[in-house]
């Protein structure tokens, strides 16, 4: 399953998800740029549990070296591949909890769950000899909050069936329960860290997210969060929009409701909409004309439904226009 976008529109643009994103590939092309001395670099970097727990170990670096990798870790990557996959996640789920915690606290809260997930590995591996890296830890807790903010909200997800792309709609608490239950399972069949993952620090950071999310809540917006808001609030939406449809029978019409932003109403603009259809989704692009009211119908020909006449019916969109 691939998790292509959710459905809860955020307020504001992601400025601090975006710059840890940004972070993480710069990190990741200075890692790359080692070359031979790589390895070394992540072994001074990462996060190596048996350099706090077996003094002969320890001696050979220095306490702020100790101290820098609970925060370097979690900026390093074990290939292209890994980072892609985290900065993706991190991007889908990311935006909405930092919308709802403003990007103060959210930048608190994620460092704080990446900590939390390197210390839950530190003690779930003491004596373990091999770095831990990477950013799933803290993205966990970003996943762990996001469960708890839209348990609701559905995750548009591409599901390969032998080649044939399909587009489902999975509700999150669902999408993100079977996540946990794959990394708690895995965790408690394994070491903790099988075939380089940590899968305890995923765990750890996960229910990490879940605490600390309902601390930071407490904790008051500084005045600065509002202009941030104000100054970054969105001007449109996104560009692949879920549309869920209604029909009755014996009406070949199908209907829907398509959402924008005053900008985009006054100077047109072009989605795509995928519809749920039976088991699967079916997309398609539709142009918003420049100067669209709000509450206009907006007619796709020939995409309704098939009668037994073999008259077909119209896709019919109202739109809403929303700040």
């Amino acid at each position: 399953m691939i998790p292509i976008r959710d459905t809860t529109r955020s307020r504001t643009y992601p400025i601090v998800n975006n710059i840890i994103i940004g972070l993480n590939v710069l990190v990741f092309i200075v890692e790359i740029a080692q070359g031979s001395r790589q390895n070394q670099f992540i072994i001074t970097y990462g996060l190596v549990p048996a350099r706090y727990s077996v003094p002969a170990i320890a001696s050979y670096f220095t306490t702020s070296q100790q101290i820098f990798s609970f925060f370097s870790f979690m900026f390093l990557h074990g290939g292209f591949w890994h980072l892609l996959a985290n900065m993706w996640f991190l991007y889908i789920f990311g935006d909405n909890v930092e919308d709802r915690l403003g990007p103060l606290r959210y930048i608190v809260f994620y460092l704080l769950c990446g900590w939390a997930s390197g210390i839950f590995h530190l003690i779930t591996n003491w004596h373990s000899q091999v770095p831990t890296i990477g950013a799933s830890g803290a993205i966990a807790g970003v996943m762990g909050a996001y469960l708890v903010l839209y348990p609701n909200s559905r995750i548009l997800t591409l599901i390969p069936i032998f080649f044939i792309p399909y587009f489902v709609e999975i509700p999150a608490f669902f999408f993100l329960g079977l996540w946990f239950f794959i990394q708690f399972f895995s965790a408690a069949a394994s070491h903790g860290q099988a075939g380089g993952i940590a899968w305890w620090a995923h765990v750890g950071g996960f229910i990490s997210g879940i605490i600390l999310l309902k601390v930071s809540e407490r904790v008051p917006e500084a005045g600065v969060t509002q202009k941030l808001r104000t100054a970054t609030s969105r001007k449109k939406t996104p560009r692949l929009k879920v549309v869920r449809t209604q029909s009755s029978v014996g009406d070949p019409h199908i209907y829907g409701t398509i959402s924008i932003t005053p900008q985009e109403a006054h100077f047109g603009t072009q989605k795509l909409i995928n519809v749920p259809w039976g088991f699967h989704s079916r997309i398609f692009r539709v142009t918003v004309p420049p100067g669209v009211k709000d509450g206009t119908v907006l007619r796709l020909p020939g995409l309704g439904k098939r009668l037994e006449g073999g008259e077909k019916g119209d896709l019919l969109l109202k739109v809403q226009i929303r700040p």
